[in-house]
């Protein structure tokens, strides 16, 4: 959404900078990290620091900050308000228990898809999930299964302003980070409506994913499997789990 330059508070648009400056490399950050990671000047960030700091959205020593409790608030009212998560819990609590797997809903936001709905824990009590795939996780949208279904969902014109300028992560020996090879990936996404990651993200982890589109064929979310079975081939994986991912995008598409 784009708005008048009158209409447009500086002063939230830096304060909303330093707060997003926290994440899962940096948990906590003093003015001159915050003020390097938002793009401000550093007596710029000490005040938003401090006033973030008395609004209780994050917690201090006196030196370094770290977010505290109060900012999930924020993602419980987009939890328990937004009709998507809502409307799509149903389908991938029966998905896991159907399967013995974990699926999970996500969106894509800039470069990061996040996940916005996630099945139960079922299945084997011992299985070890991969990273970071927790409600609200936020992965880098190129290596995830999930993401490269998004991304080849976009139009043209707003994945090459994606792709333009943008440095792509090595996160494993199997990460894409050029471009031209993530064009190609997508393509291939594109023509045949699934993507599967192996080990792209975190090794070990193998996902598999679909694109969930609306009743105007828009694709609003992706779903997705995380394999657990290191031991099946992925034709084997593929052939077991796609009917049943595009089955439910289809029971789901009417509501979305």
């Amino acid at each position: 959404m784009t708005i008048a330059k009158a209409d447009f508070i500086e002063g939230i648009a830096k304060g909303m900078a330093v707060l997003e400056s926290f994440d899962t490399e940096r948990q906590r950050l003093n003015a001159t990290l915050a003020a390097a990671r938002a793009g401000i000047t550093r007596a710029a960030a000490r005040r938003h620091l401090l006033t973030l700091a008395h609004l209780g959205y994050l917690e201090t020593d006196g030196s370094y900050y770290w977010m505290s409790p109060k900012v999930l608030r924020f993602s419980g009212s987009y939890l328990a308000s937004s009709r998507l998560p809502r409307a799509l819990q149903p389908t991938l609590n029966r998905l896991a228990a159907q399967t013995g797997e974990s699926f999970s809903a996500v969106v894509l936001d800039g470069e990061e898809v996040v996940i916005v709905a996630r099945s139960g824990a079922l299945g084997a009590p011992n299985r070890v999930l991969a990273y970071g795939l927790h409600l609200g996780a936020r992965l880098p949208a190129h290596a995830t299964s999930t993401g490269q279904v998004l991304l080849a969902g976009l139009p043209q014109a707003e994945l090459r302003a994606w792709l333009q300028g943008r440095t792509l992560p090595r996160l494993t020996p199997h990460t894409l980070t050029q471009a031209r090879a993530l064009r190609q990936r997508l393509a291939q996404v594109r023509r045949q409506d699934w993507a599967f990651a192996a080990e792209e993200h975190e090794l070990a982890v193998r996902a598999l994913a679909v694109p969930l589109r609306d009743m105007r064929g828009r694709t609003v979310a992706a779903l997705n499997v995380v394999l657990s079975d290191a031991g099946r081939d992925a034709a084997a994986l593929q052939n077991a789990l796609l009917p049943l991912l595009f089955e439910a995008a289809r029971e789901v598409r009417a509501i979305l």
